[in-house]
């Protein structure tokens, strides 16, 4: 609660200056439908945006089978010791802090596109594809941490091209159009990944079945090794899509290029300061 407090506290500091009006902006006033559906039509019309869009999306989806099972998975495989999930977890946020130092420090690099496809490719490797592997305390902790630095990168760039291609008078409307897209699926994954990890992949891998015996090796073939092979998967399935897309889909690959930046569309005037 504190945390709100003082970001609230921050806004209410800062003067933040009407945007100023765009020819974009003023077609999509109206009747509340008009503008809730402004939103669709602004992203649909630019299929760089729209590719952003369905990449996370995707990325999402495929993330939902293995985030929801952190907790069982961690706990299944230190004897239900909440000391190890509560490290494991801290290990994520204090990478997480660390990312977000290191983004502040550097900036990472000037195409943000190399940063979000870089950056998610390795959150698939360390994040999910090591963390399944893992068979320790430590080791979780490692990839945890290293897994969450990444995740600062990838939000920072996607922020920053949205900021920068999408007029400030129609953010609102896109952002929450944006918003509701790429989270889509996370209402529905947590359900799924643990129908898997309770009817599928720990059954499987607790058994003869030739889901044990192909994946044993690398996981084992105790509890928590089912929910191991959907991180590994999940992971798998995160370097896949972003090798695909980077070498595939030229729309998202070069949009910063090929879409302009809000301050190079017609205004109509400058708004006044307050």
């Amino acid at each position: 609660m504190t945390t709100f407090f003082l970001a609230i506290a921050a806004l209410l500091m800062v003067a933040i200056p009407k945007p100023t009006l765009t020819v974009e902006g003023q077609e999509g006033k109206g009747s509340l439908l008009k503008e809730a559906s402004f939103g669709f039509k602004y992203i649909f019309a630019r299929r760089g945006l729209l590719s952003l869009l369905m990449y996370f999306l995707t990325l999402n989806f495929v993330s939902g089978f293995a985030w929801p099972v952190v907790a069982p998975f961690i706990l299944s495989r230190t004897a239900n010791s909440s000391t190890a999930l509560g490290a494991a977890q801290s290990a994520w946020a204090i990478g997480g802090v660390v990312g977000g130092v290191l983004m502040s420090l550097w900036g990472g690099y000037k195409r943000k596109m190399k940063n979000i496809l870089i950056g998610e490719a390795l959150t698939g490797f360390f994040g999910m594809i090591l963390f399944g592997l893992a068979n320790s305390l430590w080791m979780w902790m490692a990839t945890a941490a290293v897994g969450a630095v990444f995740f600062p990168l990838v939000n920072g760039s996607s922020q920053a091209i949205w900021q920068a291609k999408v007029a400030p008078d129609v953010q609102g409307r896109v952002f929450a159009v944006r918003r509701m897209i790429a989270w889509f699926m996370d209402p529905i994954t947590p359900i799924i990944a643990g129908l898997m990890a309770d009817f599928v992949t720990e059954p499987g891998m607790q058994s003869s079945t030739w889901l044990g015996r192909t994946f044993g090796g690398w996981v084992g073939n105790t509890p928590g090794s089912g929910m191991a092979l959907q991180f590994i998967f999940a992971g798998i399935a995160y370097i896949v899509i972003t090798l695909g897309v980077t070498l595939f889909v030229p729309a998202l690959r070069n949009l910063e290029d090929q879409l302009p930046d809000h301050d190079q569309m017609k205004t109509l005037e400058p708004a006044p300061v307050e």
